[in-house]
């Protein structure tokens, strides 16, 4: 059953510099820089998990996926698992901890008349942001609470700079300038520390840098 989420928004002046090594937090006293990414080498799989079978590369300082090959769908296919055959770009980055600031530079690419949105799964489909053409969602545990907001929007094929902040109860998302407050009380990441980047079928996901902070 859906149940209505606390929420409050707030216009911001746009943040710039999210790449730094410190961040301001509105939840949080104190912040540890845990990881920090400029895709300027290889790809770090102690903090990075490609799923899908999805092809992900780093070219000139971005970190772009895309989907798996033709014949990795074929097989899937073939096997009835339709849903995992790798049409959208999929990867996971783990070692998130349970109370966390994040910030970043992605982007999504995809048909605009694609029946499904990119999103970003605050632990292994705990808490879904998607990223719709005229909304913004958030589920929480699997639809247990949602809420739509108007924006802010992520329009697709546009470089966005993002920052979310999450302690047990909260949620604070920021993009594009406007920060939205979301609580409520099965805002908990568990055990499920990571953050999935999912695109949109046949689509493109390039991250640019990833700053993450534990928050105390």
């Amino acid at each position: 059953m859906m149940k209505p989420l606390c929420l409050s928004i707030a216009l911001v002046l746009p943040l710039l510099g999210f790449a730094g090594e410190s961040v301001e937090s509105e939840l949080f006293e104190t912040t540890t820089l845990v990881y920090s990414e400029d895709f300027d080498g290889e790809l770090d799989l102690d903090f990075w998990e490609v799923r899908q079978a999805s092809t992900w590369k780093i070219e000139d300082g971005i970190l772009k996926g895309s989907e798996s090959s033709k014949e990795f769908q074929a097989k899937k296919i073939a096997a009835g698992d339709k849903a995992h055959a790798g049409f959208k770009p999929v990867i996971w980055l783990k070692q998130v901890p349970a109370e966390f600031v994040c910030t970043m530079r992605f982007r999504y690419t995809g048909e605009k008349n694609h029946a499904k949105y990119p999103l970003l799964d605050l632990g292994h489909h705990f808490h879904t942001i998607t990223f719709g053409i005229d909304k913004t969602k958030l589920s929480i545990l699997s639809d247990e609470e949602v809420v739509r907001i108007e924006e802010p929007l992520l329009p697709r094929g546009e470089w966005a700079e993002v920052k979310i902040e999450l302690k047990k109860g909260v949620i604070l998302l920021t993009l594009n300038g406007i920060t939205n407050r979301f609580e409520s009380d099965l805002i908990d990441m568990g055990d499920q520390r990571q953050i999935d980047f999912k695109g949109l079928d046949f689509g493109t996901c390039e991250i640019d840098w990833v700053r993450v902070w534990s928050g105390e």
